[in-house]
This record gives C-alpha cells, sequence and structure tokens, in this order.
C-alpha cells in the first residue's frame, strides 16, 4: 500500500453552526488471539500525542473534500499507520481544546484493523502501542476519548461500561 503525506493546514477543515472546529478519530482494535468474547484479548492502538506527553487515539480534523467515515480512516492511517474495516459511529462529543481556548465537535469510530504498515506519514512524529483496554483506561489523556472506549467495549459486549469503576 502508497502512503503519502499527512493533510496540514486548517483551509479545508469543517466547522459547526457554533463555530465549533469538527474532528473525527477512530479507535483501532484488534484481539490478540482471536477470541473475540474476552475482553482480555481485545488491543486497542493508542498514538502519541504531537502537543503533549500523553497518549490517545488518533484524530484530527474532518475536511469539506471528504466523508466522515473518509476523515476517520484517513486519520487512522496518517497517525498510527493502520487500516481496517471502519465501523458504525461510537458517538459525539463536544470538548474543550486542550491547546486553544475553543470547543471541538468530535466524532469517534471504531477500526476493526486488518493491516499495521511499517511506514506511516506522521511515523517520525508519534508513537503507537497497543495496550489492552485496562492500559487506555489509565493512559488516554482526553475524558471523551475514553467515553469512547467504553462505548466500543459495549458495543463488543465484552462488559458493562462501569466495571472498571467499581
Amino acid at each position: 500500500m502508497a502512503v503519502g503525506g499527512a493533510r496540514t493546514g486548517r483551509d479545508l477543515q469543517r466547522y459547526n453552526d457554533d463555530q465549533c472546529r469538527l474532528v473525527v478519530g477512530c479507535i483501532p482494535y484488534r484481539y490478540k488471539n482471536g477470541k473475540r468474547n474476552e475482553i482480555e484479548e481485545l488491543e486497542v492502538l493508542v498514538v502519541s500525542s504531537s502537543n503533549r506527553e500523553g497518549m490517545i487515539f488518533p484524530k484530527g480534523g474532518w475536511e469539506v473534500d471528504e466523508s466522515m467515515e473518509e476523515a476517520a480512516s484517513r486519520e487512522s492511517l496518517e497517525e498510527a499507520g493502520v487500516v481496517g474495516k471502519l465501523e458504525v459511529e461510537l458517538g459525539r462529543w463536544i470538548f474543550k481544546s486542550k491547546t486553544h481556548e475553543s470547543y471541538r465537535e468530535g466524532f469517534m469510530f471504531p477500526l476493526m484493523v486488518t493491516q499495521q504498515l511499517d511506514s506511516w506519514p506522521d511515523k517520525h512524529a508519534r508513537k503507537r502501542q497497543w495496550v489492552s483496554v485496562e492500559e487506555a483506561r489509565n493512559v488516554c489523556e482526553q475524558w471523551w476519548m475514553k467515553e469512547a472506549l467504553e462505548a466500543l467495549v459495549d458495543r463488543l459486549g465484552l462488559s458493562s461500561s462501569c466495571d472498571h469503576l467499581n
């Protein structure tokens, strides 16, 4: 698979009616040993944040020349170097940007990973790491991404979203 460079700039960014920048992302996932009914077998891929220390799920701006699904898949390829089967949206969140004094409207999708690339656009700018759901709950720095992770776990029927709080 040929991989071009990552998109940059804000010229093509989408905004909602309240002028919140629209962002989309994915939770890339796989099963370690093909056992789809055990939460211990589920792994998710996190990437290092570009602006700070910490880990997040791949996400970025939704641009005017692409569908939401295309943007989500593009971000996973650019930031994490993975491709796969994009599934139905997990939800929508409004959150404050960590680097700007403005709000974002974010959408997250599950991505069942079918291929992990050795080379990808952000390879030298980000680290990627497969982790367990429990590890992701601990290392992911964005509250809304943690909520999306719980939505994925619930959708996959692996546990209650409150199990980790007990």
